[in-house]
């Protein structure tokens, strides 16, 4: 029960957050109405020229949503990776790792494996540099029919203050239908 309190006060805490930045979510049916995730209702589909310059390699993700400048997205990725409940651990560990070897010099806010809808989430919460910036990423992951899906929310470190809390609220959103 003390959990299900904290789980509330958070979610509350979240929403209390997203209101007080103007930033509205719309709860949107996706990935052929197999999900429910809350998107900022004024963020677009990203065009496929954007989508290819984003995310130059074949991995990139099935759908994304930005805002009008690009620099802040939500992504989505049902991978080919077999997946279940039991193995969310395992992948969240594994990720950590490897983001850890990728990017040696992120800073790194969170990872765990949480509970969201009666399902086992993972994330990973960090900052990586690139050329002339930082980008703040929570990236969470669940099992969907079998299969891995992956989601993200990114942006620059100079929208970090405003978004942070919005995309705890995105990921806290996601239910599989």
């Amino acid at each position: 029960m003390k959990i299900l309190k904290q789980l509330v006060l958070v979610m509350i805490a979240c929403f209390l957050m997203a209101a007080i930045s103007g930033i509205k979510l719309e709860t949107m049916s996706l990935l052929d109405n197999r999900i429910e995730l809350k998107v900022p209702s004024d963020f677009d589909i990203m065009d496929e020229e954007t989508l290819k310059t984003k995310y130059p390699t074949e991995q990139r993700p099935t759908l994304v949503y930005t805002d009008k400048s690009t620099a802040i997205n939500v992504a989505l990725n049902l991978t080919e990776n077999p997946a279940s409940q039991e193995l969310i651990e395992p992948y969240q560990e594994a990720l950590l790792q490897n983001f850890k070897t990728t990017y040696p010099d992120a800073e790194w806010k969170n990872s765990e494996v949480i509970e969201v809808h009666g399902r086992e989430i993972g994330y990973l919460e960090f900052i990586i540099s690139v050329p002339d910036s930082k980008i703040y990423n929570r990236i969470f992951f669940t099992d969907l029919n079998d299969k891995l899906l992956l989601c993200s929310f990114n942006c620059t470190t100079e929208h970090m203050k405003e978004w942070e809390s919005v995309s705890k609220e995105i990921m806290h959103s996601l239910k599989l239908k």
